[in-house]
């Protein structure tokens, strides 16, 4: 098992960007999620992008040393629990209209936002995402 310095280096080897940390990936998924509990208007490609900080944690945890997993493990399940309940479960439906789905394990990219708002909202609408929407109101 690898130290997170390794780990950083063998995901950099597979095409992720130098410089990304553990803490700084968790932060990311914090980020995300707020966001998304509030109302993600950004468009469909940058919240597809944003979706990448979760595979970066979801491959790194398959790299990394147990003790450095059970440090963060509880954090990210909060996070993940946070996300579960700002989204819908679609089986990635929505999404995959606009975004070729990874595999069954990444279990993100199979929900999308419950708040449907701005261009998310609208795109995700589209390809028949159910949700409510603040900007009806």
């Amino acid at each position: 098992m690898a130290t997170e310095t390794e780990a950083e280096e063998l995901l950099h080897q597979r095409g992720w960007r130098t410089g990304l940390t553990i803490a700084e990936r968790v932060n990311a998924w914090a980020a995300l999620v707020s966001v998304i509990e509030c109302g993600y208007d950004d468009d469909i490609y940058e919240y597809t992008n944003d979706l990448y900080c979760r595979n970066w944690l979801h491959e790194a945890w398959l790299l990394l040393d147990e003790h450095i997993v059970q440090l963060w493990t509880p954090r990210i399940r909060s996070l993940d629990d946070r996300y579960r309940a700002a989204t819908v479960n679609d089986d990635g439906q929505a999404l995959d209209q606009f975004h070729r789905l990874p595999g069954p394990d990444l279990w993100w990219w199979r929900r999308h936002p419950r708040i449907l708002t701005g261009d998310l909202g609208r795109s995700l609408r589209s390809a028949g995402a159910i949700g409510t929407d603040p900007d009806a109101a």
